[in-house]
């Protein structure tokens, strides 16, 4: 009878392990990696395009998508919100928490009022935050987003990484979403690579 007991123990203390190496293993992904060793961002406050203060407490409880661009982006960033916008219910479908936040690397021309007319054409449940460049250089470097201005006129144009970054509930730089280069076609995260990445992602995260 013992023995039983013992050998009852032995599975139940083998089947959590096992359950607990299934939730914590490294997920297979297609287009993202995680970080190694992934860290909190350090304390920022930027503004929405609603004038509200976007700070760390706005990540609190949701998974948060993060890629950075100006309104007057000829290309890619127009591109980039068209496919998240159409991601967007099969995300909200994983994990409903998701929020997807762009970044305004433009701030002396992107006022709070552009940014609200711009977003709010793509997709009014996003948010656009931007901040001066004392604030957003280093934010947009924690986040490991790259941008700088090419031009001295007022039509310059904005280099900037084409990255997506996603942040965790508690506020954790997690993985990052890289460009694909596929023969004959633009270098691009497609949807379906972001959807099951994130759902990887979100299945393996500890609870």
């Amino acid at each position: 009878m013992k023995k039983w007991i013992v050998l009852a123990i032995v599975m139940l203390t083998l089947g959590a392990w096992f359950a607990s190496a299934s939730r914590n293993a490294t997920p297979e992904l297609s287009s993202s990696y995680i970080f190694d060793n992934p860290r909190p961002l350090a304390q920022f406050n930027l503004h929405d395009q609603y004038g509200n203060a976007f700070t760390n407490a706005d990540l609190q409880g949701k998974w948060t998508l993060f890629f950075i661009g100006f309104t007057s982006c000829p290309d890619v960033c127009p591109t980039t919100l068209n496919k998240l916008t159409a991601a967007y219910p099969q995300l909200q479908a994983i994990d409903e928490s998701i929020q997807v936040v762009f970044v305004s690397a433009d701030p002396a021309r992107d006022s709070q009022a552009k940014l609200l007319d711009y977003i709010n054409f793509f997709n009014k449940d996003f948010k656009a935050v931007t901040a001066d460049h004392s604030v957003l250089f280093p934010f947009s470097r924690d986040l490991g987003f790259s941008y700088a201005m090419v031009g001295d006129d007022d039509n310059y144009q904005v280099d900037h990484s084409a990255s997506y970054v996603l942040v965790s509930p508690a506020g954790i730089k997690t993985a990052v979403f890289k460009t694909q280069i596929q023969p004959g076609e633009a270098p691009q995260i497609k949807n379906k690579d972001l959807i099951e990445d994130f759902k990887q992602i979100v299945s393996s995260s500890p609870s």
